[in-house]
């Protein structure tokens, strides 16, 4: 895979290019966490590098707040208005997502299985898939909730990108992973130049950095590896974890809803004077009428049971089906949890449990 070198500057001149045919979403710092917003050029190259100098931009770092998976599946969307054969989007351009992390990349692995490559295919979803341009960036910073090799997924992308940003002193370390990458490189080459053996050397010194510290997390919260997960969640099946665990529990489904694998949504219609509509809104295993049918009967009607089948999903189903845990390590769900329910912790006490 051929390695180039773009500048600062250059880049804010590709994304500012980008942004005739994308709507451009870049990472911004607010206080401790990062927020996707969108890219607004600015009508100098030197404003453009007081953006990145003065902190707005923060292409590396770390993930953001919000999951990947909100450019693909909307928290709420129409799926059918009027029941017409067919439904059309409102204009807009595709996305041109920059910074996203290897623990949302992976996240695709999950939604691709349910919504692409499955039996049933979700137009809507493939049609970004397909649109969407995926800049994604090496991680050039830790925070405390990171532990994603454990669940054995470096904290730089190495697939399902189509070009990736390794930041370094000099800029950025630039690598093509789709076609579309490649001929967007090809179409701004003026921008890049060949990566020499000292950026290499340096993007790689901060790889090998950057992963250094997880392990310090992941030794720090004794989180286990994945290799130790098979089989857990049905060795702990009727274990007490899942009742003291659940005891804090606020049934808000923050959990599910900030997590870049789950994918559960409810169908409902709405009518108003005109017209009526179909629409698709996320939904939360966590919540009490998740799981209950027509009549009233809830096969999950304790709290402890929506905990443990949202583990058994992420550690037994996905493993079993895909050949894939449904957990990127990404930490969202610590962060979000107001009840302070740690995946880590859990994950521990199943493993010592067994």
């Amino acid at each position: 895979m051929a390695a180039y070198l773009i500048s600062r500057d250059g880049l804010f001149d590709l994304l500012t290019r980008v942004t005739d045919s994308y709507s451009v979403f870049v990472p911004v710092r607010r206080g401790e966490k990062r927020f996707f917003t969108k890219f607004e050029p600015s009508s100098s190259p030197e404003e453009s590098s007081k953006e990145m100098e003065n902190g707005r931009y923060v292409i590396g770092e770390v993930r953001t707040f919000e999951p990947l998976k909100i450019f693909y599946l909307r928290s709420r969307g129409i799926v059918a208005d009027g029941f017409e054969d067919t439904v059309t989007r409102a204009e807009q351009k595709p996305y041109c997502i920059v910074g996203a992390k290897a623990c949302d990349i992976k996240g695709f692995k999950v939604q691709d299985r349910v919504f692409r490559d499955d039996e049933y295919k979700d137009p809507f979803y493939i049609r970004e898939r397909e649109e969407n341009l995926i800049i994604s960036a090496d991680c050039a910073s830790v925070i405390d909730t990171c532990y994603c090799l454990a669940l054995h997924v470096n904290p730089y992308p190495e697939e399902s990108f189509d070009i990736n940003l390794s930041e370094m002193s000099a800029g950025f370390v630039a690598e093509s992973g789709s076609e579309k990458g490649k001929r967007l490189i090809n179409e701004n080459a003026s921008l890049f130049q060949e990566a020499k053996a000292e950026h290499i050397a340096e993007r790689d010194e901060q790889r090998k950095r950057i992963a250094g510290e997880v392990k310090k997390n992941i030794k720090a919260n004794d989180i286990p590896d994945q290799d130790r997960l098979k089989g857990v969640i049905e060795k702990n099946f009727n274990a007490p974890i899942w009742k003291e665990e659940a005891e804090t529990c606020v049934e808000c489904g923050a959990c599910n809803m900030i997590c870049p694998t789950c994918h559960c949504f409810l169908m409902y219609d709405q009518m108003d004077a005109q017209r009526m509509a179909r629409l698709r809104v996320w939904d939360s295993c966590m919540i009490k009428d998740f799981a209950q049918v027509a009549g009233g009967a809830n096969p999950r009607d304790h709290l402890w049971m929506r905990l443990r089948n949202r583990f058994e999903k992420k550690f037994d189903y996905f493993p079993k089906i895909g050949d894939i845990y449904a957990c990127t390590g990404c930490g969202r769900c610590i962060s979000a949890c107001p009840a302070k329910i740690d995946i880590r912790r859990i994950l521990k006490r199943l493993v010592e449990n067994v």
